[in-house]
């Protein structure tokens, strides 16, 4: 991999496997960053707010915005569970002279490296193991078994993309994973205003 600076920071995981955290993570230390909004026809869980965690829509709205040509890139993870990113995210944030930073699962995240190519640092967030995984979604409190056997499944197939990622960090220490997040965008990012 050349040395050349990125622009775009695109973070995928298996779902369990610490992503969003060091997303959180890196916004709070790195002012340059804007967190891409996804898509999703998903209901809110916990505390997600719409408009700020996702822009939560029907299936309706989010196939007219398919239709529309809205996404830069969106697909059907699960059978009527949609989740996307708008080209309009894309332009809010660099406008604003910032690098956005997409939390996206494994196919968005490989669709949207191969629609930035050499602009964007694309990292894959891996779990220790599939056990580990599993208690970490068990301990999340947020699903019910069937939808935690389903993740589980599926994560099993998104580790197989790992390989495809600019670079791989494996969640078994946060602290670790963090600090080698932090690492890899000061070395492979560049802000749009180097005062920043």
């Amino acid at each position: 991999m050349d040395s050349k600076k990125a622009s775009v920071l695109i973070i995928a995981a298996p779902s369990g496997a610490g992503k969003t955290t060091l997303v959180g993570r890196a916004l709070s230390t790195f002012p340059f960053f804007q967190f891409s909004i996804s898509c999703t026809t998903r209901a809110p869980r916990g505390q997600e707010v719409d408009g700020k965690d996702y822009y939560f829509l029907s299936v309706e709205e989010f196939r007219e915005k398919i239709e529309a040509g809205a996404f830069l890139e969106s697909e059907e993870v699960y059978p009527g569970r949609y989740y996307g990113t708008l080209k309009s995210e894309i332009t809010r944030i660099q406008q604003a002279g910032q690098i956005p930073i997409f939390d996206v699962d494994v196919v968005g995240a490989l669709n949207l490296k191969q629609y930035f190519q050499e602009e964007a640092l694309a990292i894959f967030i891996k779990p220790p193991s599939l056990e580990e995984l599993r208690k970490r979604l068990v301990n999340r409190g947020t699903d019910a078994q069937a939808e935690i056997e389903k993740r589980l499944a599926k994560s099993e197939h998104e580790i197989s993309f790992a390989p495809q990622f600019d670079q791989i960090i494996v969640n078994d220490d946060l602290e670790h994973a963090s600090q080698e997040l932090h690492d890899l965008i000061q070395f492979r990012l560049q802000p749009q205003n180097d005062s920043v």
